[in-house]
């Protein structure tokens, strides 16, 4: 049973009870929360005139006519979402439950907003057409972008983004790093960790920190940057950070590639499961120059489960032999004593749930729903 609200509480907080904690009647609601019938009343039917929870006659009967059964309406409304890459991008619309409307995919992320935003709108209103969304219906936008987001001219700001995305919308727009939407897709397929550690490899390497439950940034935006970590390797390798012997530089996607006959990463990753003895060798090696870096987030995060997620992290692909071998060697008995390493559940479609949830989470909290009612 969900715990009573302290509080006094709110219609955000009785949408709270109903959408996560699976309450179902106001006869509940009132006994959860305290309030009288007419307050448990009034503020139902608030949440219900602004299309967020509907009321069905169809709840369990105890004798005479059954109870009204109070359902979140995942309907009531959707959220936009872009998760860009390097080298590629994905776009969806979604509803209230994140249960995606439709999708498709987009273009990368370019250096500055102003010339991926105009393609962005155009994408997104195609997608709103395309599954019958009316756009006065979408209640905010989510964005996963390939840089730490800073405040800085000319970068992936949210602030940047905000104002164009709510001139457009008129809803608020979040953004955060893709590695660390992600991580938030990957926490939603993993129930019960509270602590996980997402590592992509693709065209770069960088990490996402899920402690306690909770996105982990950093007082700048800039933690899980491992990538730009250093390792023990032969003379020196540039890194477009400028520093020398970054694992990115040297078992990052673009490293690896410089290295093969593969003519992109997918190639390289078909090339390994088809048994090619030279790239079976070069992602195993790859992979334990990556496990040096991971064994170190171990001992200092001591994760439940560390996912590897990108191109070249699927079920049956070398790397993540590597990445293994070096993990349980040079981490701490303690640390992996119960840690699984695993490719990624989600695979393309972690960075989008992400999103999702990034957005999610912050319109439908009791906080927000309040303000947009007295809004």
């Amino acid at each position: 049973m969900p715990r009573p609200v302290t509080r006094p509480a709110t219609g955000g907080d009785m949408l709270r009870l109903i959408r996560e904690g699976g309450v179902a009647t106001r006869a509940e609601l009132g006994r959860i929360t305290g309030l009288s019938r007419p307050a448990v009343a009034s503020r139902i039917a608030a949440l219900i005139s602004r299309g967020l929870v509907v009321e069905r006659a169809d709840g369990p009967s105890t004798g005479g006519r059954p109870p009204a059964r109070l359902e979140f309406n995942a309907a009531g409304g959707a959220v936009l979402l872009a998760n860009l890459g390097q080298s590629r991008g994905q776009l969806a619309v979604c509803d209230l439950a994140g249960t995606t409307l439709a999708r498709a995919d987009g273009p990368p992320a370019e250096v500055s907003p102003d010339t991926t935003l105009p393609r962005l709108f155009e994408r997104w209103e195609s997608l709103l057409a395309a599954s019958g969304t009316d756009p006065s219906s979408v209640r905010g936008v989510g964005l996963g972008v390939p840089d730490a987001v800073e405040h800085v001219a000319g970068s992936w700001d949210a602030m940047e983004i905000g104002a164009p995305i709510s001139e457009r919308f008129g809803v608020p727009a979040y953004l955060d790093n893709e590695v660390n939407a992600a991580a938030l897709g990957e926490h939603q397929a993993h129930p019960g960790v509270g602590d996980l550690l997402f590592v992509k490899v693709s065209t770069g390497i960088g990490a996402g920190i899920i402690a306690g439950g909770r996105i982990q940034r950093g007082a700048l935006g800039a933690a899980g940057e491992i990538g730009h970590i250093p390792v023990p390797v032969p003379g020196e390798a540039p890194c477009r950070c400028g520093n020398v012997n970054c694992v990115e530089a040297v078992a990052g996607g673009t490293a690896l590639l410089a290295r093969s006959p593969a003519e992109d990463l997918p190639a390289l990753a078909a090339l390994a499961r088809s048994g090619d003895p030279a790239t079976v060798a070069l992602l195993r090696d790859a992979g334990r120059r990556i496990g040096e870096v991971v064994a170190t987030a171990v001992n200092l995060l001591n994760p439940a489960v560390v996912v590897l997620g990108g191109d070249l992290a699927g079920a049956n692909q070398p790397l993540i032999a590597g990445v293994r071998e070096i993990v349980y060697q040079r981490a701490t008995a303690l640390a992996t004593r119960d840690l699984r390493i695993e490719p990624s559940r989600l695979g393309e479609s972690a960075g989008l749930t992400g999103c999702a949830a990034m957005v999610l989470d912050r319109i439908l909290s009791p906080d927000a729903v309040d303000a947009a009612a007295r809004a």
